[in-house]
């Protein structure tokens, strides 16, 4: 069954996000104390521990829950190819996948300086938070019901 592996929050924008022992998400707003809470479309960010093994021999220092500035990793769930809509169940809370990957700021994240690639904003995904609830290492995360197909923008 897909697993969180860790969950992870930053009190200012900008920095890496620390992995804590538990995060409580409270509906149409985030993570309670995490810097990018808010009502808006990219409440919580998510990242698959899959994708972070792809990226550890490529690069030349540790990665630790949060180097991608991730709030929830996962295993066991192929959280890129959930369509935008997608409900999923996590610890005791729900969710809504908002939107899939995101442009990278500036020059890149140390990690893609380092290794020449980032895959946060290819695979990494955000989610808004429809029913409030704690979550910790360890929950299970379960797919509630699919979103809708979005298109490249090129038909």
């Amino acid at each position: 069954m897909p697993r969180v592996t860790s969950v992870n929050i930053s009190v200012a924008k900008g920095t890496r996000k620390n992995e804590v022992p538990s995060i409580r998400l409270i509906r149409d707003h985030g993570i309670e104390g995490d810097a990018h809470a808010g009502n808006w479309h990219r409440q919580i960010s998510m990242l698959a521990e899959e994708s972070v093994d792809t990226m550890r021999a490529e690069c030349a220092f540790p990665l630790t829950a949060g180097a991608f500035a991730e709030n929830i990793n996962t295993e066991g769930i192929d959280l890129k190819s959930l369509p935008v809509g997608t409900r999923l169940r996590v610890g005791e809370a729900e969710v809504e996948v908002s939107q899939i990957g995101k442009q990278c700021h500036n020059d890149g994240c140390a990690i893609q300086r380092s290794a020449g690639r980032c895959v946060m904003p290819t695979e990494g995904i955000f989610v808004v938070v429809v029913r409030g609830g704690v979550v910790r290492k360890g929950d299970p995360v379960e797919i509630l019901s699919g979103g809708v197909e979005v298109g490249d923008g090129t038909d």
